[in-house]
């Protein structure tokens, strides 16, 4: 891929059943870590979850590549989530703990932590990654049904997995949740989604500040159009195949390149971090 410049291939008109799989994009999203191995998280464990494809593969793949076991929730996307674990275990040597579900309900959120504990004793980085959304042209087309479930998986379940994973992170632990640019200048077809993203922001700012003197860093990014499942499984394919060109970057980002902002907030090289928030969207100019 041509960094800065347009994406090396043109996305044709595609589309899937949701959540989607990542192995079925054209072109598939690049995931390859990017950064030479350092060691920045070694002996260390992440709780990611939406980790088996997309901006949360690429986080996992890279955190694995630095040293850190990593435990992965995900909805029902089986085949990526085995292609993903068998990356980690095979070529960086550490161990993945699949974990499927669906986060939005509250008992899956305690289910999540209470087997990542089981499998490693301890949580150093959570990640709060997973989320979903659905197209409405109008306000009044967003059922209640539609609503509860996108604040449930896209801000409940950060609260939920927060709350049951907090007693088993000591001081020096990272907490990073992925919010979207979305909630910064709106979205007029996803209007849920842009105010559950705006609430992580939110929450973000809020829970940095609480857990400060317990010395637990909590952070978000922000990411603009990245390719991932998430795109032809909500998007009508016209608009896939757009995705992104509107940012002065005219392209949509990769997994790859998202996935550093991660590893900033979460190793060392963050350490003066807590209550930020970072911005990998192809050149939008935003405030906060």
């Amino acid at each position: 891929m041509q960094k800065g410049g347009k994406a090396k291939s043109i996305r044709r008109p595609q589309r899937q059943k949701s959540p989607g799989l990542e192995m079925k994009m054209s072109p598939v999203p690049e995931t390859e870590p990017i950064e030479k191995p350092r060691g920045k998280l070694f002996g260390k464990v992440a709780l990611i979850t939406g980790g088996d494809s997309g901006i949360g593969k690429a986080v996992a793949l890279l955190f694995a590549k630095e040293g850190a076991d990593v435990a992965i929730s995900y909805l029902s996307e089986h085949a990526d989530a085995r292609v993903t674990k068998e990356e980690i275990e095979s070529r960086f040597g550490q161990t993945c703990l699949l974990i499927p579900g669906d986060i939005s309900r509250e008992a899956q959120c305690k289910k999540i932590v209470t087997q990542t504990i089981k499998k490693f004793g301890k949580i150093d980085v959570l990640v709060n990654n997973a989320a979903t959304h659905v197209e409405q042209e109008k306000l009044e087309d967003i059922s209640s049904k539609q609503l509860i479930h996108i604040f449930s998986v896209n801000i409940f379940s950060f609260f939920r997995i927060t709350q049951n994973a907090l007693p088993f992170m000591k001081a020096g632990s990272s907490i990073i949740n992925t919010t979207s640019v979305t909630a910064y200048r709106g979205s007029g077809h996803l209007i849920d989604y842009a105010a559950s993203k705006g609430a992580i922001v939110s929450f973000t700012r809020s829970l940095s500040a609480n857990l400060a003197k317990r010395k637990i860093r909590v952070n978000a990014v922000a990411p603009g159009p990245i390719w991932t499942p998430l795109i032809p499984s909500t998007f009508k394919p016209k608009k896939v195949a757009k995705h992104g060109s509107d940012v002065p970057m005219e392209r949509a980002g990769e997994p790859s390149e998202v996935a550093p902002s991660f590893l900033f907030l979460a190793s060392d090289d963050g350490s003066y971090f807590t209550g930020q928030v970072l911005h990998p969207n192809g050149g939008e100019i935003v405030n906060g």
